[in-house]
């Protein structure tokens, strides 16, 4: 708006909770189980992540320029490398803190997918994290990510679902059609034009 934009609306992204839900799973690793999922580059600062003090076993799950050292530099932590599809939702209902140390990232779609598996979430708060979690009671952010991380524990996993449940496709897809006959209807009535109907082409 600031740039002269007009008929700026939010539209929100999704998650697909047929494939992000809770499930049985057991990564057989000491609990409380804290996860981060991602490329592993020096931007996505897991470094401030992997030197916490924390109980139970930390979790990587992703690969990139900075698998090599960081494995070294912190031979505690497990790294699963690349993972998708089904191996990835059962890597997410098995932890029980979802940890996004990147103080970078603008949204964030795997703090989404942490939550529709029933996780809360750990993480500073930046941009990124407050975008996607605002003010519901599925995550905690602070400067002090241990202290996070340690708060994200308690919450309860039900408030995670109720809320991804919230942003699943299916709405951001009628977020956006909404948006578009919203807009269009407005720019309608600013010409004192009559709107005319939709038409969608698939």
């Amino acid at each position: 708006r600031q740039r002269g934009f007009r008929n700026v609306v939010l539209w929100p992204r999704g998650v697909d909770i047929n494939l992000f839900h809770p499930r049985a799973g057991d990564l057989g690793l000491p609990r409380p189980i804290f996860l981060s999922v991602g490329r592993i580059a020096v931007e996505k600062n897991l470094d401030a992540f992997l030197g916490l003090d924390l109980p139970g076993t930390k979790v990587v799950v992703g690969d990139g320029p900075a698998r090599g050292d960081l494995e070294r530099a912190y031979p505690d932590a497990v790294f699963l490398g690349a993972r998708t599809g089904e191996q990835l939702a059962e890597i997410y209902a098995a932890a029980d803190v979802f940890v996004f140390p990147s103080g970078t990232d603008t949204f964030g779609l795997v703090l989404l997918e942490a939550l529709a598996s029933g996780v809360p979430v750990a993480a500073f708060p930046v941009t990124g994290p407050r975008d996607v979690l605002g003010d519901a009671p599925v995550g905690f952010l602070s400067e002090d990510l241990r202290s996070a991380c340690l708060v994200a524990l308690k919450i309860a996993p039900d408030a995670c679902l109720e809320f991804a449940a919230s942003l699943t496709w299916e709405k951001s897809a009628a977020a956006f059609v909404r948006n578009i006959v919203e807009t269009r209807a407005a720019a309608a009535r600013s010409a004192n034009l009559q709107p005319a109907s939709p038409h969608f082409v698939a």
